[in-house]
């Protein structure tokens, strides 16, 4: 033990894909993330509500805070989920949710993360994964607010609640764990 804490160990990313829903549901399964939270974060509106920010007046999309113990998942690990389970070539969509509230973006909490999400849609553009080049915003952690309660593991507690999130493709792995 090295006389810090356990919560000291811990780090955070945050990511918006569409619906925050699905997000949750499925960067909570990556092993070693200890907690997730839904939210809204990238606007200009303090303490902003889901109607407000649904109405695309708060500029926030709607994002999810992971908290992960670095010792068992490794920030490439989430930002590969992300990828894998959305499509970031079209701006203010995922599916049939449209609006800006609904835009890709990665917020980074430090140098390390702005470079792997950098780095990560560099090599994916280069592949040429998907038709159209990556739309996703890369962008310092922001203000997080905490969504309301009835949003919090929405999935988990209506199992057969909407989600628009599917799984895109095996060759998104290949490129990001083949350097």
């Amino acid at each position: 033990m090295t006389g810090r804490s356990e919560a000291a160990e811990l780090k955070k990313a945050a990511f918006a894909a569409g619906c925050f829903w699905g997000v949750e549901k499925i960067l909570a399964e990556v092993p070693g993330v200890v907690s997730t939270r839904v939210g809204y974060a990238g606007g200009k509106t303090a303490n902003p509500t889901y109607e407000q920010v649904s109405g695309g007046r708060t500029g926030h999309a709607e994002a999810v805070e992971v908290t992960y113990d670095p010792s068992k998942a490794r920030y490439e690990d989430i930002l590969l989920k992300f990828w894998q389970y959305h499509v970031p070539t079209t701006p203010n969509r995922q599916g049939p949710d449209i609006g800006s509230q609904y835009r890709s973006m990665v917020f980074y909490y430090d140098a390390a993360q702005r470079a792997a999400a950098e780095d990560s849609i560099r090599r994916l553009d280069q592949a040429r994964i998907f038709n159209d080049p990556i739309v996703t915003e890369v962008v310092p952690s922001a203000e997080f607010w905490e969504a309301e309660p009835y949003h919090q593991k929405y999935l988990k507690k209506n199992p057969k609640g909407y989600c628009s999130h599917h799984f895109q493709s095996e060759k998104i792995e290949q490129v990001l764990k083949n350097s």
